[in-house]
């Protein structure tokens, strides 16, 4: 529950039952410029889409190598990999995701998990991330596929 201060006058300028705290101020607003200004100075949207599609490729190579991928989809630096244990049937394997969980944490990767059945590793790295930065998540990933057992 939230509650708001403040006189009759402020009060009734808000009709309605909403007030919200994330409805915007001068310091996020500063904010919210000061990073488009870092997107635009730095041109990141050029490097989510070189980056992104260097990142979907190295994905698509995983699933060729392992039966556990059922799928890679996504744009840019956003990605998602289901996990299956039958790449025929698509049965999902939340089972699968718990293991590459624990395999990327030893080697200090955290990544996260979505889906309808939570067999869906969310991966987004950050817009400055390069082909490097790619590189140890698909090896950390590799790894970590590898060792899954069904």
């Amino acid at each position: 529950m939230a509650v708001t201060i403040a006189t009759p006058e402020v009060a009734d300028s808000f009709p309605g039952l909403t007030f919200s705290t994330f409805g915007g101020n001068p310091v996020s607003t500063a904010a919210a410029l000061a990073v488009i200004k870092e997107i635009e100075d730095k041109d990141l949207r050029t490097n989510v889409q070189v980056v992104g599609d260097y990142f979907h490729m190295r994905l698509e190579e995983l699933k060729d190598k392992h039966p556990v991928v059922g799928d890679v989809r996504g744009m840019g630096l956003m990605q998602g990999v289901e996990l299956v244990k039958d790449r025929d049937t698509k049965e999902p394997s939340p089972q699968a995701v718990a293991q590459v969980f624990e395999e990327t944490k030893k080697r200090r990767v955290l990544i996260g998990k979505g889906g309808l059945y939570g067999n869906v590793l969310r991966l987004g790295p950050p817009l400055i991330a390069d082909k490097s930065h790619i590189d140890e998540l698909i090896e950390a990933l590799d790894a970590a596929f590898s060792a899954v057992v069904l």
